[in-house]
């Protein structure tokens, strides 16, 4: 990858972990929260999940935005305005309170998924597009981790409202860097061809898309759910403190970061051909579940965590590595943002969904629910297009590319 392009998935990789520290340490801080505001569990769940509904939302027309006035854009202002809402976080007194803000916080954040997809792809060619993704989707696992070491560093001194006070400047920062550092984006005459863009509505309603965002759903019930739950599981069912949860989330989410990457170059080494991967690697993730409870030892616990998270990475790219490589940066804004609904939609459903078969069950009817999310994976995988060129058939498109891009 040239200079330009490490350039802009640096500063890419820097905003999603920014991103997802912002979002993940409540999963985190949900004990802490949770006896303060008086919240059972499936009121923490449901202020996990109502984040999600705004975030997802926004993602269509997040894309379109990007699309009409400038991926750059879209992207600064998403962090500006996040920024300000997880310093909002800590103000909040009250279970409605802290959904209405967990909302605002959601629209802010959403905007900003499909305009980081769109303006990586307006700097990278289609044919390295899925690695350059994957490595600033290793920053979903890196700001998992940072999450946990943040959390477990100021939960136990300042408390939760101190917590979001804290990181509420990290935004910032990444939105000065981008202005100074983001390169423009490449001339249209250098990159390779890869499709006239077709029409906001066309991509909207394409089974094609549709199937990938299902990808995308089956990958995140898996990921959101263990995600926001497995701290108060090792808090609640293990009898680890919130700052040992926290750190002992180290090595599964190093671990997924590194496989991030793998499955994103393997994606492009293939072509696409989301079933190569998604198949073997979901049936054995879903296997991995159903086993998580029967650990005896919070060290088995984690190993086999660890082996699950790594699995699971591989599968990171699967949604975007043919249409990536099959339409041009321009549509790419739209595109992304529909494929993206399905990882929100899991973001909405699990946590609540887990949390109330907590309460009503157990951990361990939660994890066997968590199984839902492989078999969507698989099916979908199996039915969308494999290679760019089905997937431009598939959409009825032709391989010119006609489109142009600004910042």
């Amino acid at each position: 990858m040239t200079r330009s392009v490490w350039t802009t998935v640096v500063l890419l990789f820097a905003a999603y972990a920014v991103d997802f520290i912002d979002r993940l340490v409540i999963s985190n801080a949900l004990p802490q929260i949770g006896t303060d505001l008086h919240l059972d569990h499936a009121d923490r769940g449901l202020v996990v999940s109502v984040f999600f509904v705004a975030y997802a939302v926004v993602q269509v027309p997040g894309g379109l935005l990007a699309d009409r006035f400038g991926a750059w854009r879209i992207c600064v202002f998403a962090m500006l305005a996040w920024s300000v809402c997880a310093g909002l976080t800590a103000l909040a007194w009250s279970l409605g309170a802290l959904v209405v803000i967990r909302c605002v916080f959601g629209v802010a954040q959403g905007t900003f998924p499909a305009a980081a997809v769109k303006a990586l792809a307006e700097r990278s060619p289609p044919g390295l597009r899925t690695t350059a993704n994957s490595w600033v989707n290793s920053a979903n696992a890196g700001g998992v981790l940072l999450a946990g070491l943040i959390a477990a560093w100021l939960l136990p001194t300042v408390g939760w409202r101190g917590l979001f006070l804290a990181i509420s400047g990290l935004g910032l920062l990444v939105a000065l860097a981008w202005t100074r550092w983001m390169p423009r984006p490449s001339s249209p005459a250098l990159m390779e061809s890869v499709g006239v863009a077709p029409s906001p509505w066309t991509l909207i309603r394409a089974p094609a898309i549709i199937g990938c965002a299902a990808i995308s759903f089956g990958y995140n019930t898996v990921a959101w759910g263990l995600t926001t739950w497995i701290p108060s599981y090792l808090e609640e069912r293990r009898g680890v403190d919130v700052g040992s949860a926290a750190l002992l989330m180290t090595l599964p989410t190093l671990v997924a970061a590194v496989t991030i990457v793998l499955g994103g170059r393997l994606a492009d080494r293939l072509g696409g051909r989301p079933r190569v991967i998604v198949l073997p690697a979901m049936v054995f993730v879903g296997v991995l579940e159903l086993l998580l409870p029967a650990m005896t030892s919070v060290a088995q616990f984690i190993g086999l965590l660890t082996v699950l998270y790594a699995v699971l990475g591989l599968c990171s790219m699967a949604s975007l590595s043919v249409p990536l490589r099959a339409l041009p940066a321009a549509s790419l804004g739209v595109a992304a943002g529909v494929i993206m609904i399905g990882a929100q939609a899991a973001g909405i459903v699990v946590p609540y969904l887990f949390g109330l078969v907590v309460d009503h069950w157990s951990y361990d009817a939660g994890f066997v629910m968590l199984g839902l999310g492989p078999a969507v994976a698989i099916v979908a995988a199996v039915l969308v297009p494999q290679n760019a060129e089905a997937f431009r058939a598939a959409l009825r498109i032709s391989a010119v590319e006609v489109s142009t891009t600004t910042r």
